[in-house]
């Protein structure tokens, strides 16, 4: 056993020391950093590209409907032709041109109206301009029914129901949207971790058993001993280059985001609006300031530590099982084409735990199948994270749950590494064979 420090040293120096890790170790940040910046500067520029339409009103309706916004400019086109008016919109580079016919009532105008453009305009514009037409139509038919606008506004006037706790904490709406977000960043991470370092450790052991380096390490080395050093080598290797690219990462950001200019606000733009705000409602700032408030005081009140800490044990755990089955791959073929009839069934699981762990636990956190899923060992390290957010003990994660999906995990872990040790034993000495499952059932029947 006193070999395995060793073994975890050797892995661990020659991962960090190899060229391809250390380019990218320094590259990833710089790649990353620029395309997020990239992404923030195309959708500043977006927003910058406000949308010009002409609009030919012949009708007596519709004064004050089309309002000059930071997406978009209305240009007045008056005592021209419709034909007219659609030349001067082409060769001025407006985006369209919003018809209003000269008809008896406003019924009649809203059902002639026409949008002439280019191309198909966006959805969002025929929203905007439909928005507009069907607050003026509903606003005269309630004038028709003895509706001042001063009541008609009074009615018009958006509802947002309280929300609050049985404890009597004010409670908002979209913070469960939050939570599944965050604890489905921390349920990614593990799995692009598993799937990148667990190839790692696969590629590894495939490259030493084609050398047949292998032949003169398990002489003085246990099969065993060798397997669990590559994976813990590796691991470290791994979190190393892990904590780098977080570290460079931030301050690279910090940097790019200030050398050009780019508002912080642009990462996050779209992603969503307060209510009230959507199709240019009335805002009401005083409210919308008390909303960022609760919004701030529910993810401060998260239990980011818990969090963290049990991120580090679900990842500790999932990686140490995966990685057993990657290398357990490594052992069992000559080379990497030969592993992709094995790779699928491991990466199945993770799919599943990102995708349908996802939509149950962002609808019902404490429903039966996010339940069963953070239970099953194979996609628990991803969707108890996912329900973490929520908090444990009351209201959120029962404790016994916890406990329960991590004692299943270390003893998935030690049976997974049990199976994948006798595979490793067996395989890493065969040459010339593709296995199949068949094949692999019988090296486990191998005595020691």
């Amino acid at each position: 056993m006193n070999k395995l420090p060793l073994i975890i040293k050797r892995e661990y120096i020659a991962k960090v020391r190899n060229k391809s890790f250390v380019v990218m170790t320094f590259l990833s940040p710089f790649l990353m950093v620029g395309m997020i910046l990239l992404i923030a500067y195309l959708t500043q520029l977006n927003d910058n590209d406000k949308k010009v339409i002409g609009v030919l009103n012949d009708s007596g309706y519709f004064a004050n409907e089309f309002v000059t916004s930071e997406a978009t400019s209305y240009i007045n086109f008056r005592d021209i032709s419709l034909a007219a008016a659609k030349d001067s919109t082409l060769s001025l580079g407006f985006y369209g041109l919003i018809y209003l016919p000269d008809e008896p009532d406003l019924e009649q105008v809203a059902q002639r109206a026409f949008f002439y453009s280019k191309d198909a305009p966006s959805a969002t514009i025929l929203d905007k301009l439909e928005n507009s037409i069907t607050g003026r139509l509903r606003q005269e038919r309630l004038r028709e029914m003895g509706l001042s606008p001063k009541e008609y506004a009074e009615m018009d006037r958006s509802y947002n129901i309280n929300i609050e706790t049985f404890d009597g904490n004010q409670n908002i709406k979209g913070i469960n949207e939050i939570k599944a977000i965050i604890g489905g960043a921390f349920g990614y991470l593990i799995m692009m971790f598993i799937i990148i370092y667990g190839g790692f450790v696969m590629r590894s052991v495939i490259e030493e058993k084609t050398s047949r380096i292998i032949e003169v390490i398990i002489s003085s080395v246990k099969p065993f001993h060798l397997m669990m050093g590559k994976i813990i080598g590796t691991s470290l290797a791994g979190i190393t280059q892990f904590a780098i690219w977080i570290v460079s990462g931030a301050i690279l950001l910090f940097i790019g985001l200030a050398i050009f200019d780019i508002d912080p606000a642009s990462l996050t733009k779209g992603g969503g609006m307060a209510p009230g705000m959507a199709n240019g409602a009335n805002v009401d700032v005083d409210a919308l300031t008390q909303n960022i408030q609760l919004y701030a005081q529910e993810i401060f009140d998260l239990p980011i530590f818990a969090m963290l800490f049990f991120f580090i044990v679900y990842f500790v755990l999932g990686y140490l099982i995966y990685s057993s089955i990657y290398a357990a791959i490594g052992a069992a073929v000559d080379n990497e084409t030969d592993t992709q009839q094995f790779i699928f069934p491991v990466i199945l699981p993770l799919m599943l735990a990102i995708y349908v762990g996802f939509f149950s636990v962002f609808s019902n956190p404490n429903g039966p199948i996010a339940v069963a899923f953070s239970l099953f060992p194979l996609t628990s390290p991803i969707v108890m994270l996912m329900r973490l957010p929520w908090g444990i003990g009351e209201g959120g994660v029962p404790v016994w749950q916890l406990i329960t999906s991590i004692l299943i995990l270390i003893g998935t872990f030690i049976g997974i590494v049990w199976v994948a040790a006798k595979i490793y034993r067996v395989g890493i000495l065969m040459y010339g064979k593709k296995p199949s499952y068949k094949e692999l059932y019988k090296w486990l029947k191998y005595s020691s």
